[in-house]
C-alpha cells in the first residue's frame, strides 16, 4: 500500500542541497525560496551576498542609501505639491470657462429660453388641434400691464339690433382684453425754421438766433445721441450693429459717423462726469477696483497675448489698458450721500494712476490687495479696508478643485460672518457697529485663530496654504469694519460696477484708442450713476444733452441725476 501511495503521490519539486548551492539562492527547510516569502526578487539576494563584511563599510552604505532616500522623498513631495497646484489651476480655468459665472448664466438662460419656446410651440399645436386652451397650473399668473403706457382703444360693437328677433339692444356690460404691442423706434426730423424779417423803415434784417445744439453743425438731436450712448455702453450694442439696425429703418448712418457722435458727446459731458467724481471723493468711504480692457495701439507693432494672437499676426496692434472704478454707496447704512460710480481710464496698471485719481480723497477705501494701492496708505490720508469676498474666493477655488475639508470649514465660518452682516444691513452705523461687536467679532477672532492653527498642518507650498496666508493677511486689513458702522464687509459694490464693462468688452473687443477709453469712462460714469439712482439713463442723458451746452459750468451740479427733474 505504501508503494501504491508513493506511485500516485505528487512529484517532489524541492531542490536538494547540491542544487541549492548551484543556484546561489536561500531556501527555507521546507524548500521554498526565501525571496518568494519576503517578496524580493532573486537579484536582490545576489547583491546581498556581495555585501562587505566590514561594519564600517556597511554603515557607510546605509548612510548613503538613507541620503538617497531622503533626496528622492523630497523630490516626490515637490512633485506632489506641483501636481496639486496644477490641478488647482486647471480647476480654476475650467470654472472660469465653464462655471457659473455671469456669462455662463447667460448661456443657461439661452438654453432655458429655447426650451420654453419649444414648450410654448407644443402647447399652441395642441390647442389648435383640440380648440380648447390648456390651463396648466405651472403657467405664471399674469401681471396687469403698466398704467403709464398709452392705450389705443378698439371697440367691437355687435350692433344695435338683435339678429334673431330684430329687437333693440341694451347695454349690460363689457369685456376688456388688453394686449401688449410694440411699435419699433422711429426716426423723426426736427425742422428748425427761422424766418428772416426786414424792417420796412430802416431795412434792418431780423432773425431769431439758432439754439445751441449738442454737436454744432451736426445733424443728430439729443435724443438720438442719448440712444446711441446707452445702446453702446448700457446695452452693449457695438456701433456697427447699431448702424445695421438703423439701415433697416431706411436711415444710413455709417459706423464712423456714430463713433464721431459718441466722441463729441463724451467731450461735451465730461464736466458732468467730473462733477460725479467730486461727489464720490467727498464720501468718507469708497470702493475701488479695476479691470483690463484691450486698446488699439497703432504703430506699436505689439499684439496682446491675452487675446491669443500668434506672433507676427497681421491683425490690429493691441495693448492692455485699465478701467478703474471708484464707487460711493451709503445706502446699506442709510447715509445722506447719493450713490455714484466714477470711472477712469489708464493705458496701463502702474500705481501712479490711482494716486492721480485719488489725489483729493481722504477717508477709507475698500479694495483688493493690489500692490499699486500701497503707496496710497503710507501717509495715512487713505486707510485700507480689505474684502472678505476675495478671501472667500480663494478657499472656494481650493475646495472646488480638491474637496479640502479645511477649505470647507473656512467657507462655513465666512458664511456665518455674512449671515450676521445681513442682520446689520440697512441699519444706521451705530446699530451696525453694535451688532458686529456682539456677534461678528467672536466669529472673526475664531476664524483668524483657527487659520493660524491649520497652517502648520499642511504643506507650505500647497494652494490651500497660499489661501490661508492670503486670508490671514487680508483679515488684518478687514478688522476696521468691526469698529466702524459705515464700512462694509467686502468690496462687492465696486465689483458690481464692473459688470457692464466685462459684458461690453466681449462685444466691442477693444477700444479704438486711449481717447476712446476716456470717452468710455465718461459714458460709464453717467450711465451707471443714473442706474444707481433708479433713473432711465436715456431719458436723463437726452435732457442733459439738450441743455448742457448753454448751462453755466459753475452750476453743473444742477444736472446731476439726483438733482434732475424730468420736464
Amino acid at each position: 500500500m505504501a508503494h501504491a501511495r508513493a506511485d500516485v503521490a505528487a512529484p517532489d519539486h524541492r531542490i536538494g542541497p547540491r542544487d541549492r548551492s548551484a543556484k546561489n539562492d536561500l531556501f527555507l527547510p521546507c524548500g521554498i525560496p526565501v525571496c518568494a516569502v519576503l517578496g524580493y526578487k532573486k537579484g536582490m539576494f545576489d547583491a546581498a551576498q556581495n555585501l562587505p563584511d566590514d561594519p564600517s563599510q556597511l554603515k557607510g552604505m546605509v548612510a548613503a542609501l538613507a541620503s538617497e532616500n531622503q533626496a528622492l522623498s523630497g523630490e516626490l513631495k515637490s512633485r506632489d505639491v506641483l501636481i496639486e497646484k496644477l490641478k488647482h489651476q486647471l480647476a480654476g480655468l475650467r470654472r472660469h470657462r465653464f462655471g457659473t459665472s455671469s456669462e455662463a448664466l447667460d448661456q443657461l438662460e439661452l438654453v432655458l429660453e429655447g426650451e420654453e419656446i419649444a414648450a410654448a410651440a407644443s402647447e399652441a399645436f395642441q390647442t389648435a388641434r383640440t380648440a380648447t386652451p390648456s390651463h396648466d397650473a405651472a403657467q405664471p399668473k399674469r401681471k396687469p400691464l403698466p398704467d403709464h403706457l398709452p392705450r389705443d382703444e378698439q371697440v367691437l360693437s355687435p350692433g344695435t339690433v338683435c339678429e334673431d328677433c330684430g329687437g333693440k339692444l341694451r347695454f349690460l356690460g363689457e369685456d376688456v382684453t388688453e394686449e401688449l404691442e410694440y411699435v419699433p423706434g422711429r426716426f423723426r426730423v426736427n425742422r428748425i425754421v427761422r424766418p428772416k424779417l426786414s424792417c420796412r423803415c430802416c431795412e434792418t434784417i431780423h432773425q431769431a438766433s439758432m439754439p445751441s445744439r449738442p454737436i454744432e453743425k451736426g445733424r443728430p438731436g439729443p435724443g438720438l445721441l442719448a440712444h446711441v450712448l446707452v445702446s453702446k455702453y448700457a446695452d452693449h450694442l457695438p456701433l456697427y450693429r447699431q448702424s445695421q439696425i438703423y439701415g433697416r429703418e431706411g436711415v444710413e448712418l455709417d459706423r464712423s459717423t456714430l463713433a464721431d457722435w459718441v466722441g463729441k458727446s463724451a467731450a461735451l459731458l465730461e464736466p458732468l462726469a467730473e462733477a460725479v467724481g467730486r461727489h464720490v471723493m467727498d464720501g468718507q468711504a469708497i470702493f475701488a477696483d479695476d479691470t483690463p480692457v484691450d486698446v488699439q495701439a497703432p504703430g506699436t507693432g505689439k499684439t496682446n497675448k491675452r487675446r491669443g494672437e500668434p506672433s507676427g499676426s497681421t491683425g490690429k496692434s493691441i495693448k492692455t489698458g485699465r478701467v478703474w472704478t471708484y464707487v460711493r454707496d451709503e445706502r446699506p447704512w442709510r447715509g445722506d450721500g447719493q450713490p455714484a460710480a466714477y470711472y477712469r481710464f489708464s493705458p496701463d496698471r502702474k500705481g501712479h494712476w490711482p494716486r492721480q485719481h485719488l489725489s483729493g480723497f481722504t477717508g477709507w477705501m475698500h479694495a483688493d490687495g493690489y500692490a499699486g494701492f500701497n503707496e496710497l496708505y503710507r501717509d495715512g490720508t487713505i486707510e485700507e479696508v480689505a474684502c472678505l469676498a476675495h478671501v472667500r474666493r480663494k478657499f472656494f477655488d481650493v475646495h472646488k478643485a480638491q474637496g479640502s475639508d479645511i477649505a470647507a470649514e473656512a467657507l462655513r465660518r465666512i458664511a456665518e460672518l455674512y449671515r450676521i452682516e445681513d442682520e446689520a444691513r440697512g441699519r444706521p452705523p451705530d446699530e451696525r457697529r453694535a451688532i458686529r461687536q456682539d456677534m461678528a467679532r467672536p466669529v472673526f477672532d475664531d476664524l483668524e485663530a483657527w487659520l493660524h492653527a491649520q497652517l502648520p498642518k499642511i504643506s507650505g507650498k500647497s494652494p490651500l496654504a497660499g489661501a490661508i496666508r492670503y486670508g490671514l493677511g487680508r483679515l488684518k486689513k478687514l478688522r476696521p469694519y468691526l469698529e466702524h458702522g459705515f464700512l462694509e464687509i467686502d468690496n462687492n459694490a465696486a465689483e458690481r460696477s464692473m459688470r457692464s464693462i466685462a459684458v461690453g468688452r466681449k462685444n466691442y473687443l477693444f477700444m479704438g484708442s486711449e481717447r476712446g477709453g476716456r470717452s468710455a469712462a465718461v459714458a460709464y460714469t453717467l450711465i451707471e450713476t443714473a442706474k444707481l439712482n433708479s433713473l432711465d439713463p436715456q431719458a436723463w442723458l437726452a435732457d442733459v444733452l439738450a441743455t448742457i451746452a448753454d448751462h453755466k459750468i459753475n452750476r453743473i451740479d444742477e444736472l446731476l441725476p439726483w438733482n434732475w427733474r424730468p420736464a
